[in-house]
C-alpha cells in the first residue's frame, strides 16, 4: 500500500542523550499505527519530528509526501496533531474554540457550519456546545480537542496519548469515532500508554531507550514472542534485546 509516512535513520540528540536511535519506519496510507513503550522510550519525539515542531539531529522523515525539515509548513497543512496536554481556551466555549480554529484554518461560511454540524453530531457534543471548554470533562475536552484538529480535512492524524487520564466511558467512545476517521480515509498515528488500546491498532512499534525494537501487527507480535497478551510481548522483546545489550 501507499506509503504516507517514512523514516530513514531518523535520529535526534538532546546534548549527550540519544532521544530517537536511527529509527527506520513506514507507516501506509488508512492504518491506525501506534507506538508504545516506556517513559524515556522517544515516542513523544517521534511524533514531534513527524509533525514537523522538531529538526531532526540526522536522517529524514517523509509525511504526506513532504520532508519534515525542508518542507516543514507543508506538513503541518496535510495533518492534525493533538499533544498530552489539553491546549485549547477553556473560558471559549466549545463552539467558540471551534470558530476560533475554523478561523485560524479560514474555514468559513456554509463550509463551517457543515463541519460543525458534522463534527458536533459525530462527538455527540451538540448539547454541550455553549459549555466553556474549562468546564468539560476530560473525556469531552480531547473530543474538543480532537474536533478542532479536524476542522481543515487532515489527510494525518498525529495523537500523543490522546486518552491518558480519560475515564473508560469516554475511551470507548473515542475509539469509536477513530474507526469512523480510519473509514473515512484518515491515517491515525498514535501513542498510547494503554495496551489494550495498543491491541485496537492495525500495526504497533515498540520503542525502548530510542530505538524501535519490534513492528508487526498485535496477534503477530504475541505469537512471535508465545505470549497471551500484547503487556507479555513487549515484557519478553525488552528482556531479549536488554540480554543481549548486556553480552556485548
Amino acid at each position: 500500500m501507499e506509503p504516507i509516512i517514512e523514516t530513514r535513520e531518523l535520529t535526534r540528540r538532546f546534548g549527550p542523550i540519544v532521544a530517537v536511535d536511527h529509527l527506520n519506519l513506514t507507516v501506509p496510507r488508512g492504518e491506525i499505527f501506534g507506538l508504545v513503550g516506556p517513559d524515556g522510550a522517544g515516542k513523544t519525539t517521534t511524533l514531534r519530528m513527524l509533525c514537523g515542531l522538531l529538526d531532526p539531529t540526522e536522517g529524514s522523515a517523509r509525511v504526506a509526501g513532504f520532508d519534515v525539515a525542508r518542507e516543514s509548513q507543508s506538513v503541518k497543512d496535510q495533518i492534525g496533531y493533538m499533544a498530552q496536554r489539553f491546549g485549547l481556551y477553556g473560558d471559549l466555549t466549545v463552539q467558540e474554540n471551534m470558530n476560533f480554529y475554523a478561523d485560524l484554518f479560514g474555514i468559513m461560511g456554509a463550509e463551517r457550519q457543515r463541519l460543525t454540524v458534522d463534527l458536533l453530531r459525530m462527538t455527540r457534543m451538540e448539547e454541550f456546545r455553549g459549555r466553556q471548554a474549562g468546564r468539560l470533562s476530560g473525556g469531552m475536552k480531547q473530543k474538543l480537542a480532537l474536533m478542532c484538529t479536524l476542522l481543515h480535512h487532515p489527510q494525518i492524524l498525529f495523537l500523543d496519548e490522546p486518552t491518558n487520564g480519560v475515564d473508560p466511558v469516554s475511551r470507548r467512545d473515542f475509539w469509536a469515532i477513530l474507526y469512523q476517521l480510519l473509514k473515512d480515509g484518515i491515517t491515525i498515528f498514535m501513542t498510547t500508554a494503554y495496551l489494550d488500546e495498543a491491541e485496537r491498532c492495525n500495526r504497533v512499534g515498540l520503542m525502548h531507550k530510542g530505538k524501535l525494537i519490534r513492528c508487526s501487527a498485535p496477534e503477530i507480535m504475541k505469537q512471535e514472542t508465545g505470549s497471551a497478551n500484547l503487556e507479555g510481548a513487549f515484557i519478553k522483546t525488552i528482556e531479549t534485546v536488554e540480554a543481549e545489550a548486556a553480552r556485548t
